[in-house]
């Protein structure tokens, strides 16, 4: 079995290397892991950091987004032949501990999709940072008929089954409700695991800002008036 650890960055050069480092080469029932760093048009450092802790690298040379990121990711893995595909943030916001839990369910044939949910254990998640996740849930509800108690988590899990059929068109913020959108389409099982979130200075103001969620909730908005 193949795993593909996915990393999208953008300007993360103050980080990343620490981040890539710790992330691990061989799992529970599989030594056969890669990662590749999908470097989305960085203006800094990151690029050399990336190279510094000797991982496989796609660069874009503009930025295209997270979105577009994970997709090239997506191709990338397709090429390698991955069995499981996993999305790992680069700002040091999750536990690479975490990884294991999510690939299990898909090993095991009990999921397709497994989301890394914040919400789902007792833990301390900033109030603005609770209210977007919740906005976010609400509006892929509406949208989508699909429920999730994290939709914009960043550490997700695919199998092959699911990077094959998934076809997301949102290069920014959006594409992770698209993906949930996706998955009902396809009918896919999707579950949710307790992740933990490690809220850093850092990793608050590199992740997901507040100002960022008015336009992707302007396009939400769009959609649900079409």
């Amino acid at each position: 079995m193949k795993i593909v650890i996915a990393v999208p960055a953008f300007n993360e050069s103050q980080v990343i290397f620490k981040v890539l480092k710790s992330l691990p080469r061989r799992l529970k029932g599989v030594s056969n892991v890669d990662v590749v760093v999908i470097d989305d048009g960085s203006l800094d450092q990151t690029l050399k950091e990336a190279q510094r802790a000797d991982v496989n690298i796609v660069r874009h040379l503009l930025n295209r987004g997270l979105g577009a990121a994970i997709k090239t990711g997506f191709s990338w893995a397709k090429k390698q032949n991955a069995d499981i595909v996993v999305t790992f943030d680069a700002d040091g916001q999750h536990d690479p501990r975490d990884i294991s839990k999510l690939i299990q369910p898909i090993i095991l044939k009990k999921a397709d999709v497994v989301i890394g949910s914040r919400f789902l254990n007792k833990q301390v998640i900033p109030s603005d940072r609770f209210l977007l996740n919740w906005f976010a849930n609400f509006a892929t509800f509406i949208l989508y008929g699909v429920l999730s108690t994290d939709s914009q988590s960043g550490l997700r899990a695919f199998s092959k089954k699911t990077i094959d059929l998934i076809d997301f068109k949102a290069d920014r913020m959006d594409f992770s409700s698209e993906i949930l959108l996706e998955a009902k389409r396809h009918n896919l099982k999707v579950i949710e695991v307790p992740i933990k979130a490690i809220y850093t200075d850092y990793s608050r103001i590199k992740g997901q800002k507040n100002i960022n969620a008015i336009p992707v909730f302007a396009r939400f908005l769009v959609k649900l008036l079409r």
